[in-house]
């Protein structure tokens, strides 16, 4: 019984994961988990990197 209820509490986290990154990829985000991801380019973003 135990064991169903772990793999119950991490698939909810993993979908609760998949729907977080989907949201954020129809927002534009281009790199997920970036502070400034909204406002960087579509192909590549910058976060903590110099060019």
């Amino acid at each position: 019984m135990i064991d169903i209820m772990i793999g119950l509490i991490v698939l909810a986290m993993v979908g609760a994961a998949l729907v977080y990154i989907r949201k954020q990829k129809k927002s534009g985000a281009a790199c997920i988990g970036c502070p400034s991801a909204g406002s960087c380019g579509k192909k590549h973003c910058n976060c903590g990197t110099e060019e």
